[in-house]
């Protein structure tokens, strides 16, 4: 049985160009997406598009809409890291982003990084997390129409972040998720008091959200998309139907199923088979 390549771009130009490399025939979904039948292998549809700005994701063509949804948040969904943008306010930024770098790279352990980042903001007024958020914080573009639409067509949607919850309440509300999952901070008289609740919610927590969010629909797991960036996203995203890579990091990008480098988040709603007709 032929597999569905589907191809994304934000230059219908180059979609046609990938159709037309590839050959057959396409059925174009939105003015730059197209699904095309296909016996190619993941490694010779990547090489054929190599010098092309295309994302494309390769998937039988039975079972891709899917019935969960699972989301990283800081730059998946919105477009920061809003502990590095808290670090801003404390002067700390160039020393906080180093570690978060590091972090969702995959060299340093991530609840130990968390723990260290979140010490060094001991003493900050609260007052910085909705300045951070109203300042700092913006979906990514494609966001709200992909958590929307998804909704809209009997999707669970859930937000699920090794950020803090006074950030992702408000992302979730924003973009339409059912529900989220996050960190929380301690806060000692109107200030950060520098330490984070336990257990923290890292990389085992994000697949473990996954799982319990699939039980609890009572869906098998394949039955899922997970999308991130860092590292402690990969468990999630290996484990799901269809893990999807966002603008990632190296070691994410090598082992998702599919990457977004190009394209805007309503990638993932063609990936589907979702027509531009169907969007919310």
């Amino acid at each position: 049985m032929p597999n569905i390549a589907t191809f994304v771009s934000p230059d219908s130009d180059a979609v046609r160009e990938a159709v037309q490399r590839m050959g057959g025939t396409a059925d174009w979904l939105g003015d730059a997406a197209a699904d095309l039948e296909t016996q190619a292998a993941r490694a010779d549809i990547e090489a054929t598009l190599s010098s092309l700005p295309v994302d494309f994701a390769l998937q039988p063509a039975q079972g891709r809409k899917k019935r969960l949804f699972v989301a990283d948040m800081d730059s998946t969904i919105i477009n920061v890291e809003c502990l590095d943008e808290l670090a801003d306010f404390a002067g700390l930024k160039a020393e906080i982003a180093a570690i978060t770098e590091r972090a969702m790279r995959g060299e340093l352990e991530f609840e130990g990084a968390l723990r260290e980042r979140v010490g060094m903001l001991k003493g900050l007024g609260v007052d910085a997390l909705q300045r951070a958020f109203d300042e700092r914080v913006r979906l990514n573009p494609g966001a709200e129409t992909l958590v929307k639409t998804m909704a809209a067509h009997g999707t669970r949607c859930v937000l699920v972040s090794g950020g803090f919850t006074f950030f992702t309440e408000r992302v979730q509300a924003l973009a339409g998720f059912h529900a989220n999952r996050a960190n929380t901070l301690t806060i000692d008289g109107g200030k950060l008091a520098g330490t984070v609740g336990e257990p923290i919610l890292g990389k085992a927590a994000k697949l473990a959200a996954l799982t319990e969010e699939a039980a609890a629909l009572n869906i098998p797991i394949t039955d899922s998309i997970a999308i991130g960036d860092g590292a402690n996203d990969l468990a999630m995203i290996k484990a799901s139907g269809l893990g999807v890579a966002y603008r990632a990091k190296p070691v994410v990008a090598a082992e998702a199923a599919c990457k977004i480098d190009y394209a805007d988040l309503t990638a993932v709603l063609y990936f589907q088979g979702y027509r531009q007709s169907e969007f919310v």
